[in-house]
């Protein structure tokens, strides 16, 4: 038995109609913890745990750390999670709701890892977010489930943050015999650390994160996807916080799911760009995230109209 489930595939009318093309979603919003982070971060965990790993830490900008003190809470072993500043205050709480350690540090994610990363000892394992290969195999059995369910899509739709759930995509296509399925990257406007590298030819770091959707805000994407990004056929796309939160809305209002901006920047492509999506089956992999409230979506909106 894994720590994660197996997520419904549904073909999405509302936005079928919205983008003129079939939709079917992922639904990786209805994970235990939240999102797709447990597919990946479970593994990884029940491998720590066999090998007799006494403590799990990690660094997180939300989900991540959600879904390793999820793991933990059902390992039996403690968890402590380094958060930086920008994480909701909703994302806190549900990290404590686990029962794991929360120490908060830094501006951005990248100075919460270095503080998370000095706290290990010899019997602690560390649980990176993104960049680990456990966590791109954990994360392709998501694709192995659309594949034993679901048609050929014709092009995937997925929100790229660090890079692993695009690496783990891009595994899941590749061994089921779909690699010459194109992947849609979406980014915020200000968390694009992908669409600039791939522009540049050369990963980029970001100054410093400036969107609304926290949880993709790794400053450069791991090494792996930003390679895999060069050999898959991949389409790279950018859209303003707005066009994710407009998203969120209309999809809580099409699926009564509500989801964070990160996600909602992958559901703006059906609502908003469809021009991006070739015809055919579009899967889009609904991330979720659980960082976020109907509440805190107001919020954002408010701040982005002054």
């Amino acid at each position: 038995m894994t720590l994660h489930i197996e997520t419904p595939l549904i073909q999405s009318r509302p936005l079928s109609l919205a983008a003129g093309r079939s939709i079917w979603l992922k639904l990786e919003a209805l994970q235990p913890p939240g999102s797709f982070k447990i597919r990946g971060i479970g593994a990884a965990c029940e491998i720590h745990a066999r090998q007799g790993k006494r403590r799990f830490v990690s660094s997180s900008g939300g989900n991540a750390g959600i879904a390793v003190a999820y793991a933990g809470r059902n390992l039996s072993i403690p968890v402590t999670v380094v958060v930086p500043q920008s994480t909701t205050e909703r994302a806190r709480q549900l990290i404590r709701q686990e029962n794991a350690e929360l120490v908060v540090h830094g501006e951005t994610w990248h100075e919460a890892n270095e503080l998370a990363l000095s706290m290990l000892g010899p019997d602690d394992a560390f649980l990176h977010p993104f960049d680990d290969p456990r966590l791109w195999e954990g994360h392709a059995t998501l694709v192995d489930e659309v594949a034993r369910s679901g048609p050929k899509p014709d092009a995937v739709v997925l929100s790229v943050g660090g890079g692993g759930l695009f690496s783990g995509v891009v595994e899941g296509l590749r061994r089921n015999g779909w690699g010459d399925v194109p992947v849609i990257t979406v980014e915020t406007r200000g968390a694009e650390g992908l669409a600039r590298s791939l522009e540049e030819g050369r990963r980029v770091e970001l100054e410093r994160i400036e969107s609304i959707a926290t949880s993709l805000g790794a400053r450069q994407v791991c090494q792996h996807a930003f390679d895999l990004a060069r050999q898959h056929p991949v389409r790279s796309c950018v859209v303003s916080d707005l066009a994710a939160l407009d998203a969120c809305e209309r999809f809580l209002d099409d699926h009564r799911i509500l989801v964070e901006p990160a996600c909602g920047a992958s559901l703006a492509i059906p609502y908003q760009v469809r021009d991006m999506l070739p015809e055919g089956n579009i899967l889009v992999v609904v991330c979720g995230g659980v960082t976020a409230s109907f509440d805190q979506l107001r919020k954002w909106r408010a701040a982005l109209a002054e």
